[in-house]
């Protein structure tokens, strides 16, 4: 198994949906890394993160609000696709397995005693076993128990 572990920002609202009676949390996480050309110039790299989160547990949803900071770990899957005028393309995609609230993203009011830079509070992190869901490419396929 592989797996990979995302630290960022969410870039949009999570949206709950129903996949064949399945429930799915969908969310993107943005993972900026800082560095220096050979010219010594600070450069971003921004790299996108489609996360699918295959769980009953949607208590979380509400609290995954774009630019809250979170810790993401699952089983990746890299998808390529032609675009229209026949470029091809990659994402980057997270079969979910548990989310980590690590922050809120900063209060809009500003009138805090830290300068605005107050955090709201997260709640515990959320956790499902391995399968909880079907993959992406399951979705037209039904499911079968394994003899394990």
């Amino acid at each position: 198994m592989i797996k990979l572990q995302v630290i960022g920002n969410l870039g949009k609202d999570a949206l709950v949906n129903n996949v064949n009676g399945k429930n799915v949390i969908n969310f993107t996480v943005a993972h900026t890394e800082r560095f220096k050309d050979a010219q010594g110039n600070q450069k971003d790299k921004t790299t996108w993160v489609d996360c699918a989160y295959w769980t009953d547990r949607t208590a979380v949803a509400p609290y995954l609000k774009k630019g809250t900071q979170v810790y993401v770990d699952g089983q990746p899957d890299v998808r390529t696709y032609t675009t229209q005028d026949g470029r091809q393309g990659a994402t980057l995609s997270l079969r979910v397995l548990s989310v980590q609230l690590l922050g809120g993203k900063p209060s809009e009011g500003g009138g805090s005693s830290d300068g605005g830079n107050s955090y709201q509070s997260a709640p515990p992190a959320y956790s499902q076993p391995a399968t909880s869901g079907p993959s992406a490419s399951e979705l037209t396929e039904p499911l079968d128990d394994l003899p394990f």
